[in-house]
């Protein structure tokens, strides 16, 4: 699956290095010299990484046939797309955007033990988007109510079941 893993920023020097804003959280697998990454919009690319190196904490790269400021000025605000393989990514604390949509969101019923929730049986809703925002990621969820924004933070969000397509939440009084 095509993820998007970074977006070109302004050039850095005059030697055609670009800045790079981060979308993934293993920068050093996604932009390894000699990558080559599909861009967004595709007239833009296929992009091969030839240098690499942070600088001020911003990662910078060179891309084949780019070789000054006006070129690299040209791809900014390209989105950088790499070919991820997310089913061999997931763990029970890992998950991509695309494994949460679609799932089923359940109410917990919690014994009284911190962690312990179990499903209630009452179905909330379905998932329909994950918002990465400032404080924490929110899940998007369509209810019979209409949508529902839940912060995704383990308090409110004690189980996710990938393989069964199923969340169970746990939200204070009010939230929904």
């Amino acid at each position: 699956m095509l993820l998007v893993v970074g977006r070109i920023g302004r050039a850095h020097g005059v030697r055609g290095e670009a800045t790079i804003e981060v979308r993934t959280d293993d920068p050093d697998a996604r932009f390894p010299i000699g990558a080559t990454l599909q861009t967004d919009p595709a007239s833009h690319g296929p992009l091969t990484i030839t240098s690499g190196r942070v600088h001020n904490g911003i990662l910078l790269l060179g891309f084949a046939g780019i070789s000054d400021r006006t070129a690299v000025e040209k791809l900014r605000n390209t989105l950088l797309l790499s070919d991820v393989d997310i089913d061999a990514e997931t763990s029970d604390d890992l998950y991509h955007v695309a494994h949460i949509k679609g799932c089923k969101v359940f109410l917990a019923d919690s014994n009284g033990e911190s962690g312990n929730e179990s499903e209630s049986g009452k179905e909330i809703g379905i998932v329909t988007d994950v918002l990465e925002l400032p404080a924490q990621d929110t899940l998007v969820i369509e209810t019979a109510n209409g949508e529902k924004l839940v912060p995704f933070v383990t308090e409110m969000v004690p189980l996710i079941d990938i393989k069964n397509k199923k969340i169970i939440i746990a939200p204070p009084e009010g939230l929904l």
